[in-house]
């Protein structure tokens, strides 16, 4: 059975990562971007790491975030993976002796390929709908079409995914994984549990083939 890795955006609660885990996630994200609803501080995130068990990872969002800014996070975080949502190039997003995920808002004329090439050391582009002025989480999806076929790097699909949706994204895309956040909510920056579950499972019957 093919397996589609799933991870959970924008937790700011120990309580709601448990649920992920329990559930059958795969990553949990935490959201170092202050203006964002979802922004976690760093105390808080620590303690969401360290609860995680063996084979959950902690992924660390940032946008355009300074050098000393990120490594204050990971003195303090025990993260697994960093996030790229802004501008950073490649020799920065490959600086901080992590694994990393590459963000790219998908807006017409987005050359996927040009990506692959430069961010060739990243562990997957994360490929997200496009909002001017909002780096992510906007609720919104993008044209599953604009990805090329046989695309040389894992994605990580993002963008509106919610249970209503995922298993046709799955069936058509196939990514290595999915990654939700608003679509997992009961309003802007608040987890619903229940909302959690299903996407959860809604993943799962997609992978065995069972109806949704």
């Amino acid at each position: 059975m093919r397996r589609t890795r799933v991870k959970i955006c924008g937790i700011r609660e120990r309580e709601h990562a448990q649920v992920a885990v329990e559930a059958g996630a795969d990553a949990i994200g935490l959201v170092f971007y202050a203006p964002s609803p979802r922004y976690v501080e760093r105390e808080a995130a620590a303690e969401i790491a360290r609860s995680l068990p063996a084979f959950v990872s902690a992924v660390g969002l940032f946008v355009d975030a300074g050098e000393a800014d990120i490594r204050r996070v990971l003195d303090a975080v025990p993260l697994d993976i960093l996030q790229f949502h802004g501008d950073e190039p490649p020799e920065f997003c490959a600086g901080f002796g992590r694994p990393y995920v590459r963000a790219v808002r998908m807006e017409p004329g987005t050359d996927l390929l040009e990506y692959a090439r430069r961010f060739s050391k990243a562990k997957a582009l994360l490929l997200d709908a496009h909002l001017p002025g909002t780096p992510g989480g906007t609720g919104l999806t993008f044209d599953w079409k604009a990805i090329p076929a046989g695309f040389p790097m894992p994605v990580i699909l993002s963008g509106g995914l919610d249970a209503a949706n995922v298993a046709q994204a799955v069936r058509e895309v196939r990514p290595w994984a999915v990654d939700v956040s608003s679509g997992v909510e009961s309003a802007r920056g608040v987890k619903d549990p229940r909302k959690i579950v299903e996407f959860i499972r809604s993943v799962r019957r997609e992978d065995a083939g069972q109806p949704s």
